[in-house]
């Protein structure tokens, strides 16, 4: 691969904004520098930004690619492919693209879909189709009977890299407000009154059959096998002392305040979903990003079912009154949720490391993608 010369760049370390160049070796960053490249070769950035690759731990943006629409099933390599550029068109270089096992939805097609989504995207890397690193994350349900089964069959896959484990049981975590579940799951599968009130019952009595023990399996069986694990909407102090004696790493969406404080101190990565950013507050009602910036808690983010919305929060969180330093916002996208899972050769810019990079222009202080490079490789 031949050497390229980024220059006249504002260059995001990990703890100050620099003016200089930077040097693209073999995949890697090879060096940078203070002062602007003098090398006739060397592309001039003109004072944009230059960033680490976006590093998403939890996006199911996929299945929306292969299933357009309900019961429809798209071709899975198209499905996968758009997938793939829309993650780079919006800077994200390494996603965890997430599977969910165990769905509440007897009737869904996401079972069907696994194992193809799964297919499709090793059908694309081995094949030299895709523009990103693509990483498998499983979102384990483990209030439904054939969750540990499932995972069993899945988790020594190649790419797995990340295990969450959900329960989405009605009046707990996510759903406290009846009212916020009957809005999510009537709108989601078209259920009238009665078949919500029948479909509660069926979660309830679940969740009090499966849960514990499948929180539990899975979690022995992820450290056995060096997985990292992630909590999901916990919302207590009893949630989150669980969470922490399973190993725990990081913390997806908590639901609270006191959840979010007791996660950071105890050493897990909080995340929190970059659409709650953007929008203000959480779709659910539950605590708003925001407030756990102003508090310093907040460590990742993630787009969660919109992947532009990544970037576009990083810069948010830089221009709140009570927000991050635009390095330390720039980290909760890059370095720290690399470092949560164990990925030690990216999300910085730091010679030896991953060529993972953004290039970003503000426009009206909204952050624009010109280009990105995904191991040294413009992909966008």
């Amino acid at each position: 691969m031949r050497e390229q010369i980024l220059s006249n760049a504002q260059l995001v370390l990990d703890d100050e904004v620099i003016r200089g160049s930077l040097v693209i070796r073999d995949g890697s960053i090879a060096a940078l520098d203070t002062a602007p490249s003098r090398h006739p070769a060397a592309i001039d950035c003109n004072g944009d930004y230059l960033l680490p690759g976006l590093v998403e731990l939890h996006t199911d943006n996929m299945e929306k690619y292969f299933q357009p629409r309900p019961k429809v099933a798209w071709p899975a390599r198209q499905a996968a492919l758009a997938h793939d550029a829309q993650m780079a068109a919006s800077g994200i270089t390494t996603v965890f693209d997430a599977v969910a096992i165990g769905d509440v939805n007897k009737e869904s097609m996401r079972h069907q879909a696994l194992a193809e989504m799964c297919r499709a995207i090793d059908d694309i890397v081995d094949s030299g189709l895709a523009r990103v690193d693509h990483r498998l994350h499983l979102r384990c349900e483990v209030s439904q009977a054939e969750t540990l089964a499932r995972f069993r069959e899945l988790a020594d896959l190649p790419r797995l890299g990340l295990v969450s484990l959900m329960d989405h049981t009605p009046g707990q975590r996510q759903f406290v407000s009846f009212e916020a579940y009957s809005t999510y799951y009537q709108g989601k599968y078209g259920l009238s009154d009665e078949e919500l009130s029948v479909f509660v019952e069926r979660q309830v009595a679940s969740s009090a059959r499966y849960s514990a023990e499948h929180r539990r399996a899975i979690a022995a069986e992820c450290h056995a096998r060096g997985l990292a694990l992630a909590s999901h909407d916990d919302a207590t102090l009893e949630h989150v002392a669980e969470s922490h004696e399973y190993g725990t790493r990081v913390a997806e969406f908590p639901t609270t305040r006191e959840a979010a404080e007791a996660s950071h101190r105890a050493g897990m990565a909080v995340m929190m979903g970059a659409p709650n950013v953007v929008r203000g507050g959480s779709h659910s009602g539950n605590i708003a990003a925001a407030e756990l910036v102003a508090q310093g808690v907040l460590d990742v983010l993630s787009s969660d079912y919109y992947p532009a919305a990544l970037l576009d929060a990083v810069f948010r969180i830089a221009r709140m009154e009570h927000g991050y330093a635009l390095p330390r916002a720039v980290a909760t996208a890059t370095r720290l949720p690399a470092e949560a899972v164990g990925l030690a050769d990216r999300g910085r810019l730091a010679p030896g490391l991953r060529a993972d990079l953004i290039r970003v222009r503000l426009c009206d202080d909204h952050p624009l993608v010109e280009r990105v490079w995904s191991a040294g490789r413009q992909v966008h």
